[in-house]
């Protein structure tokens, strides 16, 4: 079938074009997007060749929310008309025949979709706004990250870098119990972070965030989540954390070697964890059933909601920096 997508060239230049999608065949079904999130972080270092899933062209976005339209004859869980959260649409052609990377390919009016597979998709829940729902794998990530720490009641967490993924941290670190800090150099985002359940924000433009922190816990942090994704930030987290803390890497730095400096780690001697992904189903499903169930509210990170047809415009502009007040964007595929 021909659909539209969201298509990225290697002079990273934009357009919103016809694509093709194979047939379903017997283990597949077709999607049709109601909307997909766009994940600021991750898709950009795609399209900038920082990390590579595949050559150019590209069809990136790995989130959306849509209706099942068509459902091959070998699969019984799913039916004609199911609202779902979805991961994947591997399958994109340009109409000349150019394979198109689809990492992982959401930004498209359509999927075609093995469900069996890790990063396939699962049932919308009743109650899920639609918006929020399709921003779903930033909190999933973050989720991942606070389950590997063990955040708990009374836990002291220091999130560094307040992203999509640095807020999920907040939010799942506040509905835990913990006395969750963040920090970053935005006002928008620490006041989102306020919203979603910080004790306490700094701004590391405005002060020394490490004194102000240490003047409320001076033996530092339980755990300290480095979400930023930079690598010249994680020095910049570490003395926050206290002797035998842990030390999160929440981020994701890159094809590139990174370092830090070794002596305030180790004079610590801080555990340090490595979440990848967005651990799985479990962790999926936990965000949807607290978006369902409205313990988790995660409104406030989306600043931005764009038409499908000025996707090719609104990338462009984020890719040039032209728009910088961006948090959360949702595609309106409607």
């Amino acid at each position: 079938m021909i659909a539209k997508a969201l298509i990225c060239a290697a002079d990273q230049s934009f357009t919103f074009q016809d694509v093709r999608l194979p047939d379903v065949g017997p283990d597949r079904l077709r999607v049709r997007a109601l909307r997909t999130g766009v994940s600021i972080g991750t898709e950009f270092a795609l399209i900038r060749n920082k990390i590579s899933w595949g050559p150019y062209p590209l069809c990136v976005g790995y989130q959306g929310v849509g209706v099942v339209e068509e459902v091959g004859e070998s699969i019984q869980d799913f039916a004609v008309g199911d609202t779902v959260y979805y991961r994947d649409g591997k399958f994109i052609e340009l109409l000349d025949g150019t394979k198109v990377s689809s990492v992982s390919g959401t930004h498209c009016s359509h999927a075609v979709i093995n469900p069996k597979a890790t990063h396939g998709l699962a049932k919308l829940p009743a109650g899920v706004d639609l918006d929020q729902g399709s921003l779903y794998v930033m909190p999933s990530v973050a989720l991942f990250g606070v389950d590997m720490a063990n955040v708990q009641m009374g836990t002291v967490a220091v999130v560094y870098g307040c992203g999509q993924i640095g807020l999920g941290v907040v939010a799942f670190c506040a509905r835990r119990g913990a006395v969750t800090v963040a920090v970053d150099i935005d006002d928008t985002r620490l006041g989102i972070a306020k919203q979603l359940g910080a004790d306490y924000t700094f701004n590391g433009k405005n002060c020394n965030a490490l004194e102000e922190f240490k003047k409320l816990h001076p033996a530092g942090a339980d755990v300290v989540f480095e979400a930023s994704g930079i690598p010249a930030c994680i020095d910049q987290a570490i003395p926050f954390a206290k002797s035998f803390g842990k030390f999160v890497m929440q981020g994701n730095y890159g094809a590139e070697p990174i370092s830090f400096h070794f002596l305030p780690a180790h004079g610590r001697r801080l555990t340090w964890f490595y979440p990848c992904d967005d651990g799985l189903a479990p962790c999926r499903r936990a965000v949807m059933k607290n978006l369902a169930l409205g313990a988790l509210d995660w409104g406030p990170v989306i600043t931005h909601r764009v038409k499908a047809a000025d996707c090719a415009t609104f990338y462009d502009q984020l890719n040039h920096g032209l728009d910088k007040e961006v948090v959360g964007a949702v595609i309106d595929w409607e």
